[in-house]
């Protein structure tokens, strides 16, 4: 993932962790790299964040990544899934492989519907959101959002995938904040500000931020699970 180098923004919008407000004692990855496959793409999106919320996503992180892993795969042994890092995890904490195991229910055919906690799968995204508006455009949305929504693409309608992938087909309403990631990375264009997805991992993780009639975070996990959270 490219970056496009130093930020000047206005002091006033760094030195506090983005998802409390409080002051950040250390920084977190944004997506978390249990979300991301080794070796780990350079220049990972990284966020101010205070000890005590970084260390409550981590335990929430990883369930998000070993549930969905284990949907994609469509098994509960950890030694047919396909990611590495998901096996050593589930190897280790086989409470929380329990626990996933417990979610998923066997119909008659022996077809398998898996119901994630969604309490859990909504404080991750919700994260992501924050964490990359917040690398992006220098802002902060810690209120609730007004839009929140997960699907698989295999259920969304060809109207509805292309409104994902490209929510704001006219001209942005507002220009990013002057410093930010998203201001810098709209120079070279000569003043058009882009609305192309990031790649943080190919296949494995991207996501599109903007400000138009609001801000929103459009996330995408292992090219399955499609998210959509917007404030405004």
């Amino acid at each position: 993932m490219e970056d496009p180098g130093k930020r000047f923004v206005d002091e006033r919008l760094t030195g506090i962790c983005v998802y409390c407000g409080t002051r950040p004692d250390t920084r977190d990855h944004c997506p978390s790299k249990v979300l991301l496959d080794e070796p780990y793409p350079a220049n990972l999106p990284v966020v101010e964040a205070c000890l005590a919320c970084n260390q409550s996503f981590s335990l929430d992180e990883q369930y998000l990544a070993c549930f969905w892993e284990r949907v994609m795969c469509g098994s509960t042994d950890p030694s047919k899934l396909r990611r590495e890092n998901i096996q050593r995890i589930l190897s280790r904490t086989p409470k929380l492989a329990a626990e996933i195991q417990f979610t998923v229910a066997v119909d008659e055919n022996g077809g398998k519907t898996w119901h994630p906690d969604m309490d859990r799968v909504r404080n991750v995204i919700l994260k992501l959101a924050r964490g990359h508006l917040h690398f992006e455009f220098s802002i902060q949305e810690r209120d609730d959002p007004d839009v929140f929504e997960i699907a698989p693409f295999s259920v969304l309608t060809a109207e509805s995938r292309e409104f994902f992938e490209r929510p704001e087909p006219e001209p942005m309403a507002v220009w990013p904040e002057l410093g930010s990631r998203a201001f810098l990375r709209a120079l070279p264009l000569g003043g058009q500000i882009p609305d192309g997805w990031l790649d943080v991992q190919e296949g494995r993780y991207r996501y599109l931020v903007g400000q138009g009639r609001g801000n929103y975070a459009h996330i995408v996990i292992g090219e399955y699970l499609a998210c959509r959270v917007a404030w405004g």
